[in-house]
């Protein structure tokens, strides 16, 4: 029988042993060989896997480098603007968020983004053309140039998000560019994970936030689109899943929200949380289009284009083959339970401090924004 102080000494040994075991369900391997491990619990600088996101600077990509800087992993941030960048520093620990200058036309400037990487997600898009890249440029060619680079290095994960409603045929351009992309994806690098998200919503979002301002003035539909929101959270989270998750990859996926939606429908909502009537005035799209395209053309900040108009007469339609956020083990929050948290700052002085309000209390908000409008 050992001594007792030696198995005092060794007890420490024994708990730090326990501690570090990890469930079989925690480790992944992946199609190279290499195991891919999920740390739970809170951020972790022993992370070993390095991931490349590019368009990590839109309004999605804050949620998936947080998820990965918590798992302690090796981010890789190609950019294109200095000042769009810097919020994402402080997303890992010190030293695991990496910024790399890139051109989406850049071919050597692409492939030195993923060369070290494990994995690599693409959530570049454009809702409108611009001056310099047209949506084909940026959904199909630039797609293209990134499944290219990963197929080159054999990463171990491709995983790229799309769009709801992407059909190479759609007779929206952003549809069908999305639509283009995932098909030049799979066809350069199989495996690739297609993820086609619903409109999303969040502190950065086009949809709660495009409601609450006062420049959304024209619409051409009366606003009857129809979607299933999707908390942009939550999208972050699959994305998360889906890179821990082997089995995720050649797959495609739709993520989208619990309950079906018009835009007009979320505008009132809006409106009830904000107190204030936002107008919204309706053209016919035969003149509202031609008008959108000009002005996004000569402006070189984003109003509307004339895809967007399109796109306002499309409902969503799920792909009932694709697999979904309940096939990730998450279940999607409600975008009603979410207006408050996002849209407080849009209330005057008077209402700021106002608690989410109950049933009874929106009705009697909505009878006092009646009276409003009367006078």
């Amino acid at each position: 029988m050992a001594p007792l102080s030696t198995a005092a000494r060794s007890a420490p040994r024994v708990a730090r042993s326990t501690m570090q075991r990890r469930a079989l369900s925690d480790i992944a391997i992946t199609r190279t060989g290499k195991p891919i491990i999920r740390v739970q619990g809170g951020r972790s600088s022993l992370g070993g896997h390095t991931v490349t996101v590019f368009g990590a600077t839109g309004a999605l990509g804050r949620y998936i480098v947080n998820r990965l800087g918590r798992q302690g992993c090796t981010v890789v941030i190609p950019y294109r603007e200095e000042m769009a960048k810097r919020h994402l520093k402080p997303l890992g620990d010190l030293g695991k968020i990496v910024f790399m200058e890139y051109d989406l036309r850049n071919t050597e400037s692409i492939e030195a983004s993923v060369r070290h990487s494990d994995a690599v997600f693409n959530l570049v898009g454009r809702n409108y053309p611009t001056k310099n890249f047209s949506l084909e440029d940026v959904h199909v060619e630039g797609t293209e140039r990134i499944a290219d680079a990963v197929a080159k290095y054999d990463v171990d994960r491709f995983i790229h998000v799309s769009s709801y409603n992407a059909d190479p045929n759609h007779i929206s351009e952003f549809y069908s560019t999305k639509g283009r992309s995932e098909k030049v994806a799979r066809s350069i690098f199989p495996e690739t994970t297609i993820v086609r998200p619903a409109p999303m919503f969040g502190f950065e979002d086009n949809l709660l936030l495009k409601l609450a301002s006062v420049t959304n003035l024209f619409t051409a539909n009366n606003m009857q689109e129809r979607y299933w929101p999707v908390h942009v959270n939550d999208v972050g989270e699959a994305l998360e899943v889906m890179f821990f998750d082997d089995a995720t990859a050649a797959q495609t996926y739709e993520l989208y929200g619990p309950k079906n939606y018009s835009t007009e429908e979320i505008a009132e909502m809006v409106d009830r949380e904000i107190y204030k009537k936002r107008r919204h005035i309706n053209l016919p799209k035969a003149l509202l289009k031609p008008i959108a395209g000009v002005v996004n053309k000569a402006l070189w900040w984003p109003i509307m284009s004339a895809d967007e108009v399109e796109r306002e007469f499309h409902d969503q339609v799920i792909d009932e083959s694709a697999k979904t956020l309940k096939d990730l083990g998450i279940t999607p929050g409600d975008i009603k339970d979410f207006t408050y948290h996002y849209l407080q700052g849009f209330r005057s002085s008077s209402y700021y401090d106002l608690p989410p309000a109950t049933e009874k209390e929106k009705r009697e908000e909505k009878k006092y924004i009646h009276v409003l409008d009367d006078q």
